[in-house]
């Protein structure tokens, strides 16, 4: 049986736009996410990033679905 992945892009071109913009939340949240390895991190740093990617996301298509 064979598994996939559900760590990828679902839009390949959009890989560089979410990376800009995890930096752009670690920055925001103060994490120091560097290029490269970030294995001295703790996974709520980590966690925090990836969650407030979602919540900023959800905001902006809620915001779009609403017409503004």
């Amino acid at each position: 049986m064979m598994t996939s992945s559900s760590n990828s892009a679902s839009v390949p071109e959009a890989k560089s736009a979410l990376n800009k913009f995890k930096y752009e939340v670690a920055n925001e949240l103060g994490v120091p996410l560097t290029d490269g390895y970030n294995g001295n991190l703790t996974s709520k740093q980590n966690g925090s990033v990836g969650g407030y990617m979602v919540k900023k996301m959800i905001e902006e298509q809620e915001k779009q679905m609403a017409g503004k």
